[in-house]
């Protein structure tokens, strides 16, 4: 699809095959800096700068461009007796556009192609999902960049729509904006060299040097999950990759998707030992407060999550580019 790319505020891809069947209880998510962790990858700021050898060539896995277009475009639009039913899709099919609050720079969730300028990630593609599911076309969007601060405001002030920015879901937060899903939950993961055949589970831990990055949820779920570790903390993920590539710690924790995205920058250097663990984390679709958008907007995901197109943006966005063949079941809507 060709999406068109209109900023509102300066607040700041072969075909796929349905998966016949969602690999249960791998859970490989994690918080990017939008939700519990202190990531690099926060909303509104680029990843953060590489200048040590470990990152000097650039050898990321690049999203399927082709097979993600055609994802979005297979997505049938909802009748209009569904459309007349919500308050809230009315207004939207009657504007003409899906006005989202998003980031363009999240490796794996909205990545903005300078080529084409086309935005596409797992939040990107859902967003466009659901302008095609209401409007028919994917590209009836307009785009409006967020941080992590302005999420709320934009929402209240009816600058947009809906927000799809890696949005945990809140109590605070739920005071002033309501949220559809979730879409997806995040745990820690251990980070090794592809060659460690040691480390497989949390409990391998146990007396092996652990990196985790100062500032996140990493040290205190360690020091929960696997008492007997030594924990070395870095200021940032790029140092606490450096140390395991050079073999001074023997593993990294944190927040899964800061490990994919290092997956997806050097495919084959390192691999995902064993099941996620910690505390989860959910996020959501934020939509104005107690908008009825909230249960269309949950009759959507569940649409897609049924015929197997949450799996296929899944792969595409993050599966394929990280190695990864299992795909993660979605978590339970309105859980």
């Amino acid at each position: 699809f060709n999406q068109a790319k209109v900023f509102s505020m300066p607040l700041s891809e072969h075909s796929i095959s349905r998966r016949s069947a969602v690999a249960a209880g791998l859970g490989i998510f994690a918080s990017l800096g939008l939700a519990a962790c202190g990531s690099s990858e926060t909303a509104g700021s680029a990843p953060a700068s590489s200048s040590s050898t470990d990152e000097q060539v650039d050898e990321t896995v690049q999203i399927d461009a082709d097979a993600y277009d055609q994802l979005i475009d297979s997505i049938p639009a909802a009748d209009d007796a569904k459309i007349a039913a919500s308050t809230w899709a009315t207004k939207v099919k009657d504007a003409g556009v899906l006005r989202v609050g998003g980031v363009q720079t999240s490796m794996l969730f909205s990545l903005l192609n300078e080529k084409d300028g086309v935005l596409r990630g797992f939040d990107a593609g859902l967003s466009q999902m659901l302008a095609r599911y209401i409007m028919g076309d994917a590209a009836k969007i307009e785009d409006t960049q967020v941080t992590s601060d302005t999420r709320e405001s934009v929402l209240q002030n009816d600058q947009v729509d809906v927000v799809f920015a890696t949005y945990s879901i809140n109590d605070d937060r739920k005071k002033v904006i309501s949220f559809a899903g979730p879409y997806y939950t995040t745990q820690q993961s251990i980070l090794v060299m592809a060659d460690n055949k040691d480390i497989n589970s949390v409990d391998d831990l146990a007396g092996k040097n652990v990196a985790a990055q100062s500032g996140s949820t990493g040290p205190a779920i360690l020091e929960e999950f696997a008492p007997k570790a030594t924990v070395q903390e870095f200021k940032t993920d790029e140092e606490a990759r450096t140390a395991l590539s050079q073999g001074r710690v023997d593993a990294y924790v944190i927040d899964t998707n800061m490990l994919l995205g290092s997956m997806v920058r050097q495919p084959g250097k390192y691999r995902l030992a064993g099941d996620p663990f910690g505390p989860v984390d959910a996020y959501g679709i934020g939509l104005p407060l107690d908008s009825d958008g909230v249960a269309f907007v949950n009759e959507f995901l569940q649409k897609i999550e049924d015929e197997g197109m949450w799996a296929d943006l899944w792969q595409v966005c993050i599966g394929d580019r990280a190695g990864i063949d299992d795909v993660p079941e979605p978590p339970a809507i309105g859980a």
